[in-house]
C-alpha cells in the first residue's frame, strides 16, 4: 500500500526541516558569541556534570592556594622572629663573656646588667609578634600576648598546633609553640636564664660559670625550632608548587569541556546558512501556485 504525498504534508515537512535548520543555526550563534559549548545544562547534560566538577575543583584549589600562601607568611613572619632571637641571645652571650672578665669593675658589670636587661625585655616584644592580629607564640591562643610585660614573664602555657589544610589529606602546622622556644624547660626558659645573669652582674661579687652554658643550650633550642620550621616552609612551598600545576591542568580539562573551537562552529554555522537558502529555494519550487496565481 502506497502512502499518498499530499501537498500539505509537503508543505509541514519542509516547515519542520526549516524550524529543525532554524534551531541548529540559534545553538551555533550562541556558541559564537559566549565561547562556550554549552551555555545551560539542557544544551548537554553529561558536559554540564563534567563541568561542574571541574569548577569545583578550581575553587577547592583556589583555597588551598590561600591557605598555602597564608601559612607562608605566617611560617616567614615566625622565622624572622626566631632569627631575630637568635640576634639577640648571640649579643647576650658577647655581654656575658665581657661580665665574667675578672678584670670588670662593680659599675661596669652593672652596665652590662642593664644592657642585658633592655634586651630580655626586647625578647618579650619578640614573643609578642602579631601577624594580622594574631600572636604567633601563643599557640592557638592567638588573642592573648603570651609575653606579659608586667611582671615581664613568658606566661603563655598553650600547646597546641596551628594547622592548614594545603591539599585533600594534607595538613601542614603553621606555628613554632611559644613554649617551645621561651619556656623549653618548664621552669622559665629564655626569660629566667637572663634573669640570672643580670641578678649576677648587679651582686657585688657572684660569679657563676654555668651562665654560658645555659645561654648555649637555649641558642642549640631556638636553632632546632628554627630548622624545623624551615622543614615545614619548604613542604608548603611543595605544596604551592603542586596546586599550581593541579590548577593548570584542571584549567585545561574545564576549557576543553566548555570552551568551543570558533574555527569549527564558524564552519558549521556558514554549512547551516548555505542549507537553509538551499532549504528555502527548494521550498519555494515545490510549493503549489495558489488559485489567485491562476486566476492571473
Amino acid at each position: 500500500m502506497s502512502l499518498r504525498v499530499t501537498q500539505s504534508i509537503l508543505n509541514q515537512n519542509l516547515l519542520f526541516n526549516l524550524q529543525r535548520t532554524n534551531k541548529t543555526m540559534d545553538q551555533l550563534q550562541e556558541q559564537v558569541s559566549s565561547g562556550r559549548k554549552i551555555n545551560r545544562p539542557s544544551d548537554n547534560p553529561v558536559t554540564a556534570v563534567r563541568s561542574m566538577f571541574y569548577r569545583s575543583s578550581l575553587n577547592e584549589i583556589d583555597q588551598y592556594k590561600r591557605n598555602a600562601d597564608d601559612g607562608i607568611s605566617w611560617m616567614t613572619s615566625t622565622d624572622e622572629s626566631l632569627d631575630e632571637v637568635t640576634s639577640v641571645l648571640q649579643r647576650v652571650r658577647e655581654l656575658t663573656v665581657q661580665g665574667l672578665n675578672g678584670t670588670n669593675s662593680e659599675s661596669d658589670r652593672i652596665a652590662i646588667a642593664e644592657e642585658i636587661n633592655q634586651l630580655k625585655e626586647h625578647l618579650g616584644e619578640i614573643s609578642n609578634s602579631q601577624i594580622a592580629g594574631k600572636f604567633i607564640f601563643a599557640g592557638s591562643d592567638v588573642k592573648t600576648p603570651p609575653y606579659n610585660s608586667t611582671t615581664n614573664e613568658f606566661t603563655n602555657n598553650n600547646t597546641e598546633k596551628i594547622e592548614l589544610v594545603v591539599g585533600q589529606n594534607n595538613s601542614v602546622q603553621i606555628n613554632v609553640k611559644g613554649t617551645d622556644v621561651f619556656n623549653n624547660d618548664g621552669a622559665g626558659g629564655i626569660f629566667k636564664v637572663l634573669s640570672d645573669i643580670v641578678a649576677d652582674f648587679r651582686s657585688p661579687n657572684a660569679s657563676s660559670s654555668e651562665h654560658l652554658a645555659q645561654l648555649d643550650s637555649q641558642m642549640d633550642n631556638v636553632l632546632k625550632e628554627r630548622s624545623e620550621l624551615g622543614a615545614r616552609m619548604n613542604r608548603m612551598e611543595l605544596s604551592i608548587s603542586r596546586l599550581e600545576g593541579l590548577e593548570v591542568s584542571t584549567t585545561r580539562l574545564l576549557s576543553g569541556e566548555e570552551d568551543v573551537d570558533m574555527a569549527e562552529v564558524i564552519t558549521n554555522l556558514k554549512t547551516q546558512e548555505n542549507v537553509q537558502r538551499a532549504a528555502l529555494s527548494v521550498g519555494a519550487r515545490i510549493i503549489q501556485p495558489s488559485l489567485v496565481d491562476f486566476l492571473r
